[in-house]
């Protein structure tokens, strides 16, 4: 999987107002970037980290920048656009590249369902042998000492998904929480207990309960961020609770 077009490197100013960030480029140019991420971001924005844009063409948008990749620590590269983890999941499961995730006929995304009035990010059916998959993707950006966490913040959205993919997995299909791993340092994920404890323990509430967890690290470059490894979840108490 590809940007789709070249990336321009600068520097970063400063990330505010959530959706925006001021980027000085190498001609000493500042232009305002649109920054498609809703999260703290914890790790990914600190002033003067070198950045990529990508650029559109579209007369029709406010913001001609969009804010790709963040280099968090030398040789370290994290991916902050989270409109793109879906689709490197959903690329990734296409070209067969996942394997408990192979054999299904038809894929969908963004699908209805749960008693909680939810989205699911892919639906998978019609496989020869095995139920339907519901497959949750989450964004893996958060970085401490070689280790991913997920979340970065308190997170109510992610709770209720989990309690979603739970009542999948009773009522006898598959459900599963797929760590979409944006970030080249980490080595392996794990529930930030240290920042949602009740994150935490939904999740191993959920892994006791038949919800498959799996991680998938990408290869993030300026070109490209197809997933290319599967990583190490630790479902047990990651770190204490502050």
């Amino acid at each position: 999987m590809k940007f789709p077009g070249p990336l321009i490197e600068g520097r970063l100013i400063k990330r505010y107002k959530r959706f925006l960030a001021d980027v000085a480029l190498a001609d000493g140019t500042v232009v305002t970037a649109h920054c498609p991420n809703t999260g703290s971001m914890l790790g990914c924005k600190a002033a003067q980290s070198r950045v990529w844009l990508s650029e559109s063409n579209d007369p029709k948008r406010k913001l001609k920048y969009t804010w790709e990749l963040v280099e968090t620590a030398p040789e370290q590269l994290a991916l902050i656009n989270t409109s793109r983890p879906n689709r490197q999941a959903q690329a990734a499961i296409e070209a067969g590249l996942i394997p408990s995730l192979t054999g299904y006929g038809r894929m969908r995304s963004e699908v209805k369902y749960g008693s909680e009035n939810s989205r699911i990010d892919l639906h998978l059916s019609g496989h020869a042998a095995l139920p339907d998959a519901w497959v949750e993707v989450k964004n893996v950006t958060l970085c401490e000492q070689g280790a991913g966490y997920f979340p970065d913040a308190v997170t109510t959205r992610g709770q209720k998904h989990l309690r979603e993919l739970m009542a999948q997995a009773a009522a006898g299909d598959r459900a599963v929480l797929f760590f979409c791993v944006n970030h080249t340092g980490v080595g392996s994920v794990a529930p930030a207990d240290h920042i949602d404890a009740e994150y935490g323990r939904l999740l191993r509430e959920a892994v006791a309960g038949g919800v498959e967890v799996m991680a998938w690290q990408a290869a993030l470059s300026s070109i490209g961020l197809p997933l290319a490894r599967e990583l190490p979840v630790i479902t047990g108490a990651s770190r204490s609770v502050r």
